[in-house]
């Protein structure tokens, strides 16, 4: 089994990393010919930065538009920012100072995931608008997610297991090396999900993360007056320019 799971990692993360570095080539790729800033929109370079921090850290956006769907949305994505770095553990040794002092926040940081999660599944349940336009790949999404974090924080309660042969195993993934994976079924459930959503994530509306950065109305700055665009495409040959 332990060589299955690596197998799966191995495919999932190459998928993964192939598929994503695909995607952003072609959001980089693909001109922007028009200024389209959502206003007020910031005038300089430096404050389009400080404007994408804001919305990648504080989800400003969301904030402005909906307050309960910011807390649970933040949530999520805090507390799974969180639990990957604690994540890093297992995979290196010795374990880097930062890491073993986010660490102690893992479980708190799995517990934010889930509640997050919930909110996000509820809202699209129970707000006549949210669930007019949601998919039923939205609901698997969410249902998958909080598949992961349950898992995660089940092993951390009721179903121990040995952390040192996991740490054995992680840290052969990173050398090539096949290594026995601890018994456990959940272990085994938590490993099989996070591959599928590696697998997935290329072709899912988790994109959103990578592409806020190549949003036209986020990442230009506002001056079409200083810098205008002129086509060339369509203009007749040796035509009035003026």
């Amino acid at each position: 089994m332990g060589i299955v799971i690596s197998l799966l990692f191995y495919f999932a993360v190459a998928v993964f990393f192939i598929g994503v570095g695909r995607k952003v080539y072609r959001y980089a790729s693909t001109p922007a010919p028009l200024k389209i800033p959502t206003t007020p929109a910031p005038v300089t370079r430096f404050g389009v930065v400080l404007r994408m921090a804001r919305e990648v850290v504080f989800f400003e956006s969301l904030f402005k538009a909906s307050l309960w769907t910011w807390v649970f949305g933040w949530l999520f994505h805090a507390g799974l920012f969180v639990a990957l770095l604690a994540h890093l553990r297992y995979f290196v040794q010795p374990v880097w100072g930062w890491v073993a002092i986010i660490a102690p926040l893992s479980p708190y940081a799995g517990l934010a995931m889930i509640i997050g999660l919930s909110g996000l599944l509820v809202r699209r349940l129970c707000v006549d608008r949210v669930r007019y336009i949601s998919a039923p790949s939205d609901y698997l999404m969410l249902l998958f997610l909080l598949a992961i974090g349950l898992s995660g924080l089940g092993m951390r309660y009721y179903f121990h297991i040995d952390i040192v042969s996991l740490k054995q195993f992680a840290t052969g993934l990173l050398a090539f090396e096949f290594r026995a994976l601890p018994g456990g079924l959940l272990l085994l459930l938590h490993l099989l999900l996070i591959s599928v959503l590696l697998l997935i994530f290329p072709f899912s509306k988790l994109l959103h993360a990578p592409g806020v950065f190549f949003s036209p109305s986020r990442y230009q700055v506002d001056n079409p007056r200083e810098k205008r665009h002129s086509p060339a495409a369509g203009r007749p040959a040796g035509g009035n320019n003026g």
